[in-house]
């Protein structure tokens, strides 16, 4: 009977650790500005396609329309007469996308060679810190140019180049939580119970290595967003395409005639990237018991 109640409180546990957290989360005042403005730049990005379902690529107007200017062209129209708006809103799509699954493919390398790394230790160690100084002794954004130019440029060359420049940072803050973690009690009692290497790592030791990923994560994502757009306003973005880079890129040429132009998906930019940084402090506050005693 007491095995079955000690069966039955076990969710009632893990339910109260998930509310638990979501209060902390609630209470930062920076996550919640930052979950409210990546709420709005996802609800641009899905509903936005309601109100300018048109291709971004066509001219919708006279060229140069100010924001305002013209009902049917609310934020105006680039140097070619394409409607801006269409073109924020297919740029909001790309862009995420783009954060999104490069920041998974960084932190999948990241965790892989930083688990490996902090839990061998001696010569795997030595030659994966190797990896990983080769890799940072070149500027990431330098490497991504690199990687793009050898392939076509295309939304998937973006995200590899993008997620295999950006692991380095994780993997070295997964081989410290590692190092740490690899000595704990729990650990030791498992190894003593003769659990193999993987179901150690996998089950013991990167379930708590996990909360400074997370946080970690969530700001590379806003990294890859500017790295993207930075390649898009150098051409060496998807030429089929529209994104935030490449209508700041489009209109640099006309910046003190219609500074709406870079002006508006600059804007977004720095909203999007914003509400990313702002969520990853509040997570980090929700996460490190230290800074909840403060």
């Amino acid at each position: 009977m007491s095995a079955i109640l000690h069966m039955q409180a076990r969710p009632a546990t893990a339910w109260q650790r998930t509310l638990d957290f979501a209060q902390r989360v609630a209470a930062s005042r920076s996550a919640v500005l930052g979950l409210v403005l990546l709420l709005s730049v996802v609800a641009v990005a899905t509903l936005g396609r309601l109100w300018f379902p048109g291709d971004p690529w066509e001219m919708s107007g006279a060229p140069m329309l100010w924001p305002g200017e013209d009902a049917q062209n609310p934020l105006g129209t680039d140097f070619m007469g394409r409607d801006l708006a269409t073109g924020l809103v297919s740029g909001a799509g790309v862009s995420l996308l783009i954060g999104l699954v490069s920041t998974l493919i960084s932190t999948v390398v990241g965790i892989t060679v930083g688990a490996l790394a902090g839990y061998f230790r001696g010569a795997v160690d030595a030659v994966l810190m190797r990896v990983i100084e080769l890799f940072q002794t070149v500027p990431n954004f330098v490497l991504a140019v690199v990687l793009v130019a050898i392939f076509k440029p295309s939304v998937a060359t973006a995200v590899f180049a993008i997620g295999i420049v950006s692991w380095p940072p994780t993997a070295r803050l997964v081989r410290s939580e590692f190092l740490q973690l690899r000595e704990r009690e729990f650990v030791l009692a498992s190894r003593t119970l003769g659990t193999g290497h993987a179901r150690l790592i996998l089950t013991q030791i990167l379930p708590n290595a996990l909360p400074p990923v997370v946080v970690v994560s969530t700001l590379s994502i806003a990294h890859a967003i500017q790295t993207e757009a930075a390649l898009a306003f150098l051409g060496l973005g998807d030429p089929n395409v529209m994104s935030w880079g490449t209508i700041i890129g489009i209109g640099r040429e006309q910046v003190v005639d219609a500074w709406y132009i870079c002006g508006l998906p600059g804007l977004a930019i720095v909203v999007t990237v914003l509400g990313f940084s702002l969520l990853g402090e509040g997570l980090n506050d929700a996460l490190n018991p230290h800074l909840r005693k403060r």
